[in-house]
């Protein structure tokens, strides 16, 4: 059993995190400020409340509780609010990554896994898309993430950082239990976006460009099951607390999904009718973002269980079933 601080613990992925490393039979700590996440998301974790800007609480949990890993969860996600207020983003994404890890080093902790995206590649040059694309990220989001990715570098010579990021694209389902499950607020990503028309909590779904080349026209978007995501940090950190080099993997599943592939899905799983609204394209969106996780699957021995989209769509229903029926 080892001892294991989850920042961030009571969001979307973060939640399932902690659910799967309890299983695991690890000692859990979560903190969080719940600016987004939520209580009731860290189970029977135990919970340090505050924030990662105030360094003397950081230095404080250090000193208090063992860890032996530190999983970074807390970042903020929304492409389209990056551009408009940056200075959120590099401060929370960036500036307190920063107090944290100069807290492990502080307090002698040195093992690190971060959450990264596959925004720090920007628009794709070759898809799939490898580890070692040209890294030129086209939004605060992206930087962000991309600058302390070159952060842990820079502290993996200085400081004996031994460190895995994982590249994720876009994080989809649920547990497959429905015990958690996405509540992002306002929400963004596609298939809650869908499944809350096919419950009513919405009028329509829009598809923003059907002109794209791809066989419908339509985007088409890597999706991967946040359980298979756990999977893969529970694989890096076994690495890293063997005291074996970390590394930088994508997370994908090496194929996508086009926006009509997704509508069509939900409206087989859901068996609902809803409207879908035809809109222009919105400036900066790829045709195509799929990964190469080929990296991970090699060195982490990763290999996705939930990889069709049905199986995602499935267990992201019925969680959205439980909170339409939890909100009366």
């Amino acid at each position: 059993m080892s001892n294991i601080l989850v920042v961030g613990g009571g969001g979307f992925i973060g939640s399932h995190m902690v659910q799967m490393l309890g299983r695991s039979g690890h000692d859990v700590r979560v903190l969080d400020n719940f600016s987004t996440g939520y209580r009731d998301a860290i189970g029977g974790a135990k919970l340090i409340e505050g924030d990662l800007g105030d360094e003397s609480l950081l230095d404080e949990l250090f000193r208090q509780h063992p860890v032996d890993a530190v999983m970074h969860f807390a970042a903020h996600i929304e492409v389209g609010e990056s551009v408009r207020l940056p200075s959120k983003y590099y401060r929370n994404n960036f500036v307190n990554t920063l107090h944290l890890l100069d807290a492990m080093h502080r307090n002698g902790v040195r093992r690190f896994i971060f959450s990264s995206t596959a925004a720090v590649y920007g628009m794709p040059q070759t898809v799939p898309i490898p580890e070692d694309h040209p890294l030129r990220p086209i939004n605060a989001y992206g930087r962000s993430k991309l600058a302390v990715e070159e952060m842990l570098a820079d502290y993996q010579v200085a400081n004996q950082l031994n460190y895995a990021t994982l590249r994720y694209f876009n994080a989809a389902g649920a547990d497959p239990q429905a015990r958690l499950g996405e509540r992002h607020e306002p929400e963004s990503h596609l298939i809650p976006l869908v499944l809350q028309a096919a419950s009513g909590q919405r009028e329509s779904i829009a598809i923003f460009g059907q002109d794209y080349p791809t066989p419908d026209g339509t985007c088409i978007r890597d999706y991967v099951h946040v359980e298979d995501l756990c999977a893969a940090h529970e694989l890096a950190l076994q690495r890293l607390l063997k005291d074996e080099p970390g590394g930088i993997y994508n997370l994908g599943n090496g194929q996508g999904f086009s926006v009509r592939e997704v509508i069509d899905v939900v409206r087989e799983v859901t068996g609902r009718h809803f409207a879908v609204v035809e809109a222009d394209r919105r400036a900066g969106d790829p045709a195509r973002l799929v990964a190469d996780s080929s990296k991970a699957m090699r060195e982490l021995g990763w290999n996705p269980r939930f990889a069709d989209l049905h199986s995602m769509v499935a267990h992201a229903w019925a969680w959205e079933q439980k909170q339409v029926a939890a909100a009366g």
